[in-house]
């Protein structure tokens, strides 16, 4: 009996779904039943524009179901520059007074429709971390640190920056200036010792790379406050380590100490316990101040005297960006922001 060679036919394969098209702001005013102006003037929160709340809603819902977002790069195109306002990511360990500063700028820059961006420059410095700024060309740079100079401070206007704003100790040429003078932290510290009768004072100053912008300037205000009086200063290098902190109590009563000024609360938690560890009662034989006023501070035994230490608002460097972003020519503002005040509590 003859084969017969049946073929059979091969199941095609399943065609890959076709590519969903990128919706665009035609798909949401047809969805919205509005026009194209109308969805630009919703969507980028102009205000020279009146619109109804019901049409916002409108506009906003449809722009959701679509999954619509406005094209960043073609709105600057437009506008003749971004809504970007960049900040070199710090290079050091921040603490939570710092960080409720930033989420506060970043909170009322938002509302003012610009967009917070955080970069990282890790191995640039100055004015060749400027240049890699200038790369993303943002509206505004604002830049903690002493490290940009004028040169640094003209690229990135060449790059289109309307605004570049320092927060330091000192101004640059060409930028806004909001000035934080460390000295000041350390002199109250310093003060409030030497008023509670002290006269061996002890301070710390961090090892960890990066904090003697803060610590170096802390330590030069409490030699201000007790330049002329019969107090000494000892500086006492210290990490942030258990076992750091427990080296140095070891050796407290040789070094003949009865304060310390702790660089900050963290430090100043950190001494305090190996301090007691050690048997060296606070604030009998030691008293202990530190900074940022942390409400950590206040749950300890003894409650932890500090220095309150006041930031700059967000919301009023928030508007000087803003002020700045509309009038670039306005000649550069110096402010001094930084404000310190001493928490007495038991431990001093």
């Amino acid at each position: 009996m003859p084969y017969v060679m049946v073929q059979i036919p091969k199941t095609p394969a399943p065609s890959p779904p076709a590519p969903r098209s990128v919706p665009t702001s035609a798909d949401v005013a047809r969805l919205a039943g509005v026009s194209r102006a109308t969805v630009s003037y919703v969507l980028n929160n102009t205000s020279a524009v009146r619109i109804s709340e019901p049409t916002r809603r409108r506009v906003h819902e449809a722009a959701k179901e679509l999954g619509y977002v406005p094209h960043a790069a073609a709105r600057s195109l437009r506008a003749g520059h971004s809504r970007m306002v960049l900040m070199p990511a710090p290079s050091i360990p921040v603490g939570p007074l710092y960080s409720r500063f930033i989420n506060e700028l970043q909170w009322a820059l938002s509302r003012l429709d610009y967009t917070v961006v955080q970069y990282g420059t890790v191995g640039l410095h100055g004015d060749e971390a400027a240049r890699a700024w200038a790369e993303l060309r943002p509206v505004a740079v604002l830049v903690p640190g002493s490290g940009l100079g004028p040169q640094g401070v003209a690229v990135l206007k060449r790059s289109g920056a309307r605004a570049v704003v320092t927060l330091g100790p000192k101004s640059v040429e060409g930028a806004h200036a909001l000035l934080m003078n460390h000295e000041k932290v350390g002199h109250c510290a310093g003060a409030h010792l030497y008023a509670r009768g002290r006269r061996r004072i002890g301070v710390v100053v961090p090892e960890e790379s990066g904090l003697e912008f803060f610590s170096l300037p802390r330590l030069e205000g409490v030699r201000r406050a007790l330049r002329g009086t019969d107090a000494t200063v000892t500086e006492l290098p210290l990490a942030y380590e258990e076992e750091a902190a427990a080296r140095l109590a070891a050796r407290w009563r040789a070094l003949g100490l009865d304060a310390v000024f702790a660089y900050n609360d963290e430090y100043a938690m950190l001494l305090m316990r190996a301090l007691q560890d050690q048997g060296v009662a606070v604030p009998e034989d030691t008293a202990v101040i530190g900074a940022d006023d942390l409400m950590l501070g206040r749950l300890l035994r003894p409650r932890l005297s500090t220095v309150h230490i006041e930031l700059p608002s967000g919301r009023d460097l928030a508007e000087l960006v803003d002020r700045t972003v509309h009038n670039p020519a306005a000649a550069p503002e110096t402010h001094k922001v930084l404000g310190a005040t001493v928490v007495h509590r038991d431990s001093s």
